[in-house]
């Protein structure tokens, strides 16, 4: 078992994406690309430190001059230039400097976070991503999309800086909560329905085998969406065009995961937000009442949500909202519409009484 995917950036080899069962061979990867006695420094928090710091640091100790850590405390709290200063201090502290590493060994948080301080840190430093969410794994980790929130605002400040590798191991996925697993399905489900039937078919027919993790299915996924996230972002790698598709249910899913005061998880409010995008898809007779349906089945059947009735906020609230979102272009919400499913489009033209339909649809009112 084990696969590679390749990512290209301007034509070139850029970085490669290890898909593994352990982290027996990350050692061995890192030597290939020349880390050998430089300095390493994992950055974990304070959830995946418990788990796997140690592992990782008696891994690498023995190919590291130096190998330090630095753990933050878990959540979306943590993800801000407060946390990243703290890193910066640790990082001059131990005296790194343009050619040692950092590692990013966590979910979704995790390698924002380094990301953005690999990218900032002496105007860039080389980092790795060791992705331990299925979230990570098959989206946040690809594609070099760092960043941090900046007060209530989401990704606000960030940088397109690309790893130098990122590292699966898809066995960690066993120490997730299911509601975790189920808030990465929610990506992996989009993938299908922006640009490939078959990986869609996939999933509504393997959904009891996927639920269970059982790891070849699991391998059949991550792979899959590596590839579908892979060709996206060597298309369009600093979000010009295309690769505003990967946004589909995130514009309404960014505004409620906001209000929600991120109680609820980044992957059920992007299933609220494909419902959402769905139905407006089916309004717009791009596809069908019945297409509309088996989105919605296959959504329900990862355990995640397609309706907030509870909301503590009004249709018009999340509309506002969705104003507030850095993908907003000369003051127009880009929204991705489903053509059919596994063909997604970019559409500026939808006006808020259309939204307003969407939202109130998924809102049950």
């Amino acid at each position: 078992m084990g696969r590679k995917v390749t990512v290209n950036y301007e034509q070139k080899p850029c970085y490669d994406i290890e898909i593994q069962q352990n982290f027996q061979t990350l050692p061995e990867k890192l030597k290939e690309l020349g880390y050998e006695n430089r300095k390493v420094c994992i950055v974990t928090d304070s959830n995946v430190g418990k788990l796997y710091l140690e592992e990782i640091q008696r891994l690498l100790e023995p190919i590291f001059s130096k190998c330090i850590s630095y753990t933050f405390e878990a959540g979306e709290a943590s993800k801000n230039t407060d946390t990243v200063g703290k890193v910066y201090e640790h990082l001059i502290l131990n005296s790194f400097d343009r050619k040692d590493l950092l590692v990013a060994l966590g979910g979704g948080v995790v390698g924002d976070l380094t990301g953005f301080t690999a990218a900032t840190y002496l105007r860039g430093i080389d980092f790795v991503q060791v992705p331990t969410s299925l979230l990570a794994q098959v989206d946040s980790s690809i594609g070099g999309k760092t960043g941090v929130d900046f007060m209530q605002y989401k990704n606000m400040v960030g940088a397109f800086y690309m790893p130098k590798l990122v590292y699966m191991n898809l066995s960690v996925l066993k120490t997730l909560p299911k509601r975790q697993i189920s808030s990465g399905m929610g990506e992996i489900i989009k993938h299908g329905l922006i640009k490939d039937t078959s990986y869609f078919s996939y999933l509504q027919e393997n959904s009891e085998k996927i639920k269970a993790l059982d790891m070849e299915s699991m391998e059949e996924i991550v792979f899959g969406s590596c590839e579908i996230k892979r060709n996206v972002v060597e298309n369009d790698p600093k979000e010009q065009g295309e690769r505003a598709l990967l946004n589909f249910g995130h514009t309404l899913g960014h505004a409620i995961e906001k209000l929600s005061g991120f109680s609820m998880y980044h992957g059920e409010c992007v299933a609220v937000g494909m419902a959402g995008a769905a139905y407006i898809s089916w309004k717009l007779g791009h596809i069908t009442k019945e297409q509309l349906a088996m989105i919605e089945e296959t959504i329900q059947s990862y355990n995640l949500p397609i309706r907030i009735p509870e909301f503590s906020h009004g249709p018009e609230e999340i509309l506002a909202a969705t104003k507030l979102d850095k993908k907003m272009e000369s003051g127009k919400v880009k929204f991705i519409v489903l053509k059919e499913i596994g063909n997604a489009v970019i559409t500026k033209e939808l006006t808020d009484e259309e939204l307003l339909v969407g939202i109130s649809y998924v809102m049950g009112v």
